[in-house]
């Protein structure tokens, strides 16, 4: 998917489809995702090495003393935080290897933690322009300060939580019944490596809600992370680092996207959202970029929809690009993100389990939501 997507992308330019100075204005302004896509990933990756997620995961099975049920439940919460403060693409790194450590620690099965991060990384991603890359994209247009983004946000992103949290224990009660053997804590092999690696990624929170930028903020703490290593564990420090797949595959989009534009995608785009006008209306807009963030990655479909919807409208959008793609596990870069981190740890998810959860959810999240913002 990745190679198609970066041959697609380039073919545009080269053919002209898009021109040159267009390309570049459009990697220009998406260059603070991809920055922050590499660094999150690194940070992500060392964090791993130095046992800062297998030490968080014992941490929290002490906590829950032993019931499976409690220690979902600080799981949920702990997702759901971290979205909201770090964003779907950190929750989605840092985050899941927490949970499927937990899981593989304490003999537990994998996948009711594993649907918590990646379903929590996308739905509790509405409350801040932090929280999601598509609302930092579209910080700019809203012009809203980020209390006031809140103030709107607020209602829906609850709804959004509520129903995700209602459908996970639903669908996995089963599993989530019974105990387990509360483990010991053990020292990590190298607490330099470990501390360094945890304080960096503690210290991103204060950054963020200080205003650092995320790519410069993410790049700080990777790079400082990156330079402990280098003196302690230099083999860990190699390319497969760079999560250059998902670079190309995300660039690939967004220069696809912008050239289909002005060749007819405005046009059908424009249709299919209509108006936005009343419940029904906004619900119709909320399904298009619901369904082409599934089809084309939420990132992408959300700057086609900029530039065809009003800005008063594009509330709406960010609830279909945020809430919508978990059906197909390329319409997030968060679930993309988190696709890997779990091959990483040996759990695998399949495409047809993937979209029947998202099928399951996405629907009442949609409807929720949307009459949530109008309250």
């Amino acid at each position: 998917m990745w190679l198609a997507a970066a041959v697609l992308g380039a073919l545009t330019v080269v053919t002209g489809l898009l021109p040159l100075a267009e390309a570049g204005d459009v990697t220009i302004r998406v260059a603070p995702v991809l920055v922050f896509l590499v660094a999150v990933t690194v940070l992500a990756e060392l964090a791993d090495d130095a046992e800062v997620f297998d030490v968080a995961a014992v941490r929290a099975a002490r906590l829950a003393r032993g019931r499976v049920w409690l220690l979902y439940g600080a799981v949920v919460a702990l997702g759901t935080l971290t979205t909201i403060v770090l964003s779907l693409d950190t929750t989605a790194v840092l985050f899941t290897p927490v949970v499927l450590s937990l899981a593989a620690r304490l003999e537990l099965d994998p996948l009711p933690f594993a649907f918590a991060a990646v379903w929590l990384a996308n739905t509790a991603s509405l409350l801040l322009p932090v929280s999601n890359l598509t609302n930092l994209l579209a910080a700019g247009k809203l012009g809203l300060t980020p209390l006031e983004y809140a103030g709107r946000m607020a209602l829906p992103s609850l709804a959004a939580v509520l129903v995700t949290c209602a459908v996970l224990a639903l669908r996995h009660r089963r599993s989530l019944s019974g105990s387990y053997l509360v483990p010991r804590v053990e020292a990590p092999g190298d607490r330099v490596l470990f501390v360094t690696a945890a304080a960096a990624c503690v210290l991103l929170v204060p950054a963020l809600l200080a205003g650092v930028p995320v790519a410069v903020a993410s790049s700080v703490a990777a790079v400082a992370v990156a330079a402990v290593f280098g003196v302690r564990r230099r083999s860990t420090l190699r390319f497969g680092l760079l999560p250059w797949r998902l670079l190309l595959l995300v660039e690939g989009l967004f220069l696809v996207v912008s050239a289909a534009g002005p060749h007819g995608l405005d046009t059908a785009l424009r249709t299919a959202a209509g108006s936005g006008d009343g419940a029904l209306g906004a619900l119709r807009m909320v399904a298009t970029a619901a369904v082409g963030a599934n089809l084309a990655n939420n990132l992408p479909t959300y700057l086609a929809l900029d530039r065809v919807v009003p800005p008063d409208r594009l509330l709406d959008v960010l609830l279909g690009v945020n809430l919508g793609p978990l059906v197909l596990p390329w319409g997030s870069l968060a679930t993309l993100l988190w696709m890997e981190r779990c091959r990483a740890r040996g759990v695998r998810i399949s495409l047809r389990a993937f979209a029947i959860g998202g099928l399951l959810v996405v629907p009442p999240l949609l409807v929720t939501s949307v009459v949530a913002l109008r309250v």
